[in-house]
């Protein structure tokens, strides 16, 4: 059984509502991600994910891929 975990990236660059669904396929198509949750209003990115399948970096890395800079947050 994989443990799953919480991970909280925070993007000061989210400038408009269509940018949300983007970031958000970006994300789940990563290995390991069960459920990514874009918060447009807030800049809060949830990601819950299956660390040995994708790492922190690799979300951050998927949210750049985008075209947005994100970063881990402790809340």
């Amino acid at each position: 059984m994989t443990q799953s975990m919480k991970t909280v990236l925070r993007s000061d660059e989210l400038s408009c509502p269509s940018c949300v669904p983007k970031i958000e396929k970006a994300l789940n198509a990563l290995p390991g991600v069960e459920k990514a949750t874009v918060r447009f209003n807030t800049g809060k990115i949830e990601v819950e994910h299956d660390p040995s399948q994708s790492s922190v970096e690799a979300l951050v890395d998927a949210v750049r891929s985008t075209g947005y800079e994100a970063r881990p947050s402790a809340f």
